[in-house]
């Protein structure tokens, strides 16, 4: 396995410890739930969300530099990461939608990519972000209060992520 390979692979296993750190640290922390950061359109979301979203992202260019393998290691990796570090209370709930969300991510993403890969990124990230979101806070507190906060938080990263391929093959094509 090629170096940068194994250097995604560990930042995308950072991310997680990272994110369920926040969750109980940063920003404003309701009584017996998570910490809530503001995501824009008046919504709030868990404050891990960002580095979720970057998750999302990663697990993709893990996918690009190593192959379908690659990104299927680095997803089992990422699984047990959330588990070793996820909070008592929260460690089936980050267990799950990390890795339920990431193959779906990578359900959309491995057939889109050879065609457009800025589309890819876009579109898995929107998938996997709706299935990381429902998933986490239905088994996390019992309720999708936090939802949209939750998708629009993780598609952030997804978009910046999109257009930079994006102008990237619009430079390289010119």
């Amino acid at each position: 396995m090629q170096l940068k390979t194994i250097l995604l692979i560990a930042a995308f296993a950072a991310t997680i410890p990272a994110a369920n750190w926040m969750i109980g640290n940063v920003g404003e922390c309701i009584p017996q739930g998570p910490c809530l950061i503001p995501v824009g359109f008046g919504l709030d979301a868990p404050s891990g969300v960002l580095l979720v979203g970057l998750a999302l992202v990663l697990r993709d260019w893990v996918h690009e530099a190593g192959g379908a393998k690659a990104a299927l290691a680095a997803i089992g990796i990422g699984g047990l990461v959330s588990w070793l570090f996820a909070p008592p209370a929260l460690v089936l709930a980050s267990v799950l939608a990390f890795v339920i969300a990431e193959l779906a991510d990578l359900a959309v993403y491995a057939p889109l990519r050879a065609k457009r890969l800025w589309l890819a990124v876009l579109l898995s990230g929107i998938v996997g972000a709706a299935v990381d979101s429902a998933v986490f806070l239905w088994v996390a507190f019992g309720s999708l209060d936090f939802i949209a906060g939750q998708i629009v938080g993780k598609l952030w990263m997804t978009l910046i992520a999109a257009v930079v391929l994006a102008i990237g093959r619009m430079r390289s094509a010119a």
